[in-house]
C-alpha cells in the first residue's frame, strides 16, 4: 500500500502514523528523517540538502524531490510506504506521480484527518510544561489535578510562546492555504479519502484500517 497521510497541526498525524506503520508494516517516511539518512549516508543529494540546511535556507524543489527518489527506490518500501511531509506542494505531488511512475507504481490513497479549525485551536492552546520537569499537560485532554501546579514536582506549568492563539491562528492559516491546493489536486485525481479526527484516536484508526482493509 503507497500512502500519503495529510492533516493540520494538531489533528494527530503522528499518533496514526506510528498506529499504521505497527499494523501493516510499511515504512514511515517523512522529509525531516528523510534529510537527516541522506545526509547521514553522505550520498551527493544529501550534502546538497546539508548546505542549504547549514545555511538556514529551504532545500529546493529538485533536491528534495531527488531525495524522495532514491528514499522510495530502497528495497524496504517494496511492499508500500506511508509518506508524512511530502509533498507539500501541486509541483512536488506532480514529481511524485512521476517518480511512482518510474518505478511502476502509484498511490493507493492520500489520506487526510480532518479536524474543524476551532477544535485544533483547543487541542493547540491547551499545552502546559512544567518550569522544573517539563512534564506536559492539557487543560482539557490531560489536566493537572491542581490548575498551575505540576502533579509530579509541584513546579509551575506555564504555556510555551507558539502554544498562544495568536501563534496558533497564524500557524493553521499558512498550513491550510497550503493544504487547499494539494487536496484539490488529489481530489480530482481520485486518491483523496477524509477522515474524521474529531473521533477517539481509537475510532479514528479504526476508520483508517476499514479503509485500507481493501488493499489487503
Amino acid at each position: 500500500m503507497n500512502l500519503v497521510l495529510m492533516g493540520l497541526p494538531g489533528a494527530g498525524k503522528g499518533t496514526q502514523a506510528e498506529k499504521i506503520v505497527e499494523k501493516y508494516g510499511i515504512p514511515h517516511i517523512s522529509t525531516g528523517d528523510m534529510f537527516r539518512a541522506a545526509i547521514k549516508e553522505g550520498t551527493a543529494l544529501g550534502l546538497e540538502a546539508k548546505s542549504y540546511m547549514d545555511r538556514g535556507d529551504l532545500v529546493p524543489d529538485e533536491v528534495t524531490i531527488g531525495i524522495v527518489r532514491e528514499r522510495l527506490s530502497k528495497d524496504d518500501c517494496q511492499k508500500g510506504f506511508l509518506l508524512d511531509g511530502f509533498p507539500r506542494t501541486v509541483t512536488q505531488a506532480e514529481a511524485l506521480e512521476n517518480i511512482l511512475a518510474e518505478l511502476n507504481r502509484s498511490i493507493d490513497y492520500v489520506i487526510n484527518i480532518d479536524v474543524d479549525k476551532d477544535i485544533l485551536m483547543e487541542r493547540l492552546t491547551g499545552r502546559r510544561i512544567c518550569k522544573n520537569c517539563g512534564a506536559t499537560y492539557h487543560l482539557v485532554f490531560n489536566p493537572s489535578a491542581q490548575p498551575g501546579v505540576c502533579d509530579k514536582c509541584g513546579g509551575e506549568l506555564y504555556q510555551r510562546a507558539d502554544d498562544n492563539e495568536e501563534t496558533v491562528a497564524n500557524r493553521l492559516e499558512v498550513n491550510l492555504k497550503q493544504a487547499k491546493p494539494l487536496l484539490d489536486f488529489y481530489q480530482e485525481k481520485g486518491y483523496l479519502r477524509n477522515i474524521n479526527g474529531q473521533q477517539e484516536i481509537d475510532k479514528v484508526f479504526e476508520d483508517i484500517s476499514e479503509l485500507l482493509g481493501g488493499l489487503q
